[in-house]
């Protein structure tokens, strides 16, 4: 039997993005860079709403979300788990979802005033801050 993984992860009050959009955030990134791998159980849906102390329903349905989108699968009677990793959109979708945070990213900085060489530099230190982990 599997054992269940944890879910280290922290809900904001103060974020725009709805609980639910957080919890699907969170467990995207998780996935993303690998510090929950395929196969990996997650918590029961009571398990992680007492954790985070909030309403099941919220993380049912950000469960039921990553599911359909293929982050996790459902095994019956035994829980959730990490899907084996595939590429989960097409190549027209992935390229538009790049384009559409590339637009949102230069859309909050540019009013920052910093030079593109010094932002460039910077998100390619936060990319690099992630990849190692992706690929370990």
């Amino acid at each position: 039997m599997a054992r269940t993984t944890p879910l280290m992860i922290q809900i904001a009050t103060g974020d725009p993005r709805s609980i639910g959009k957080q919890i699907v955030d969170a467990v995207r990134m998780k996935i993303a860079t690998a510090e929950i791998l395929p196969g990996d159980q997650l918590p029961s849906v009571r398990g992680l709403a007492q954790q985070l102390t909030i309403n099941p329903n919220t993380v049912a349905k950000a469960y039921a979300e990553l599911v359909a989108e293929g982050w996790l699968e459902s095994r019956q009677g035994l829980g959730l788990y990490v899907a084996p990793q595939r590429q989960r959109l097409s190549d027209a979708e992935r390229e538009r979802r790049l384009d559409d945070a590339i637009q949102r990213f230069l859309h909050d900085v540019i009013a920052l005033d910093f030079a593109p060489d010094e932002v460039q530099a910077r998100l390619h230190h936060e990319f690099l801050a992630l990849a190692p982990r992706k690929t370990a």
